[in-house]
């Protein structure tokens, strides 16, 4: 590794690491959403310093494009990391803001840990189409008798046919 062979001690380690961590943290509330993305995901490798960053930002006073860029960091994390993010957003479900238990709720759906259910209130339902039956008119009742006694033109029998000639 190129710290080992630069010679590092840990302090200077700790310095690079934490100033590395400042610019994507500020990165993190970026008003570019390409930054705010890339940012999140490059603390998505940082294990538990970026899962620590990425978790106050959720649950922090900013923006929800902040909280989406957090949240999409944290769906990124593998292995034991990811774990402890479905975790994160479990505990933003109980989050007294909306806007991070709704970050939450799709970060979950996204992931694949919930489903989306119907919505539980019936403003976001849509609404039934039904037939509306007209008023005052009456519907044309069609049949294959003639209303006036008559047959209609291809009903005609044998003695119907008899009659008209005999009449002639």
């Amino acid at each position: 590794m190129e710290s080992e062979e630069k010679g590092f001690s840990g302090r200077e380690k700790s310095r690079s690491s934490s100033k590395i961590l400042e610019k994507l943290a500020e990165q993190l509330h970026s008003s570019n959403a390409s930054i705010r993305r890339q940012a999140a995901f490059s603390l998505s490798w940082m294990q538990e310093d970026g899962l620590e960053i990425l978790k106050g930002t959720l649950f922090g006073g900013v923006p929800s494009r902040t909280k989406n860029a957090a949240a999409y960091g944290l769906r990124k994390m593998r292995g034991r990391m990811k774990k402890m993010a479905i975790e994160v957003f479990t505990q933003g479900l109980q989050h007294r803001d909306a806007s991070t238990r709704g970050v939450c709720t799709n970060a979950l759906v996204l992931m694949g840990e919930r489903t989306a259910g119907p919505p539980s209130s019936g403003a976001g339902a849509k609404p039934r189409i039904e037939e509306i039956p007209r008023k005052g008119k009456r519907r044309r009742r069609i049949t294959l008798e003639p209303a006036g006694g008559r047959r209609p033109v291809g009903a005609r029998g044998s003695a119907t046919l008899k009659k008209r000639r005999g009449s002639r």
